[in-house]
């Protein structure tokens, strides 16, 4: 890598409550499940850590709520060398909690409760940024109010740093951060809704669709399609849409592939890496990930990822 990255999450922690099961339960039905795992999560929190682990120095602004897991979470990070020193313990709020359910495919869905991400506020950046060194990316998820974003890009873009957004959950976003970001990450549902929603296009085909999202927004797409790869559409470079295919690889768990992409995309950008690098890099990452069940306890760490990194380096320099 050429360079030392330093990232800013403004974003949001979750407990992960997993529930493996042989398959969902139709409504008023109750089922038996495989496997349960307690874990750390969030989609800021594991961003956020895979961007640590692959070297970055990461700065997290958020709240935890002042209950058992609070504590635990201070501890969480900085065991993989996140910086919490604006990690805020509020008072009268739990901390955000997914409960995860997973099918053997992989499959999942999700239901979160905000907790203290509620709280995490624009006077909370702003005390941040007052105190960090200037971050080469800021990166920030939906998990947040969407004002503490624009006012964390805002910060951002004042210290010359690139902004990322990866808009999920899927929700409309607000004009004002559209305005603010240099790169968008959205899954295939996210970047549908934010297409309807900001433009009234259908997607006909993808390829169209992140052209037209990236022509008429100004801003950088990356479009990621779980096994099918990831889309890349840089609207102000004069390159057409390219296509990065993943890896293909036994799936076991899918939750937490997508922050483990999204983190490892913008360490690559953070350290000077071209977006095609950087994107090659974190569809190997998300892949490997996906061969092991949890969230950031699934993410590739020591000996296991250098060997990933080597190969995709030395892949893409042929």
């Amino acid at each position: 890598m050429s360079k030392k990255a330093s990232i800013t999450v403004v974003g949001s922690n979750m407990v992960d409550l997993l529930s493996y099961l042989e398959r969902f339960p139709e409504r008023g039905e109750t089922v038996f499940g495989r496997d349960f795992i307690q874990g750390f999560g969030g989609k800021g929190a594991n961003q956020a850590i895979m961007a640590s682990i692959l070297g970055a120095e990461v700065a997290m602004v958020s709240c935890v709520g002042n209950d058992v897991f609070g504590p635990k979470w201070i501890e969480e990070f900085e065991k993989n060398h996140v910086n919490t020193d604006f990690i805020k313990i509020v008072d009268g709020n739990y901390s955000g909690v997914a409960a995860i359910w997973v099918e053997p495919s992989g499959d999942n869905r999700i239901v979160l409760g905000a907790g203290a991400n509620e709280d995490v506020t624009p006077a909370l950046v702003q005390s941040a940024f007052d105190r960090l060194p200037a971050p080469d990316v800021v990166l920030s998820q939906l998990e947040i109010p969407q004002d503490t974003i624009i006012e964390g890009f805002k910060k951002g873009k004042q210290a010359g740093a690139t902004t990322i957004l990866n808009p999920g959950p899927a929700a409309p976003v607000k004009k004002e951060m559209i305005e603010l970001m240099d790169w968008i990450i959205p899954n295939e549902t996210e970047f549908e809704l934010l297409l309807k929603d900001m433009y009234h296009l259908p997607i006909d085909n993808f390829t169209d669709a992140i052209k037209k999202f990236g022509d008429l927004s100004g801003v950088n797409v990356v479009i990621t399609h779980g096994e099918k790869g990831a889309m890349l559409y840089m609207p102000n470079v004069g390159m057409d849409v390219k296509t990065f295919p993943a890896p293909k690889v036994d799936a076991k768990d899918t939750t937490g592939a997508g922050d483990a992409f999204c983190g490892a995309f913008s360490y690559g950008i953070a350290a000077g890496l071209n977006p095609e690098n950087a994107i090659e890099i974190a569809n190997v990452l998300a892949a490997d990930s996906v061969t092991r069940t949890g969230t950031q306890i699934s993410y590739a760490r020591g000996n296991q990822l250098e060997e990933l990194l080597n190969k995709v380096l030395t892949e893409s320099s042929k």
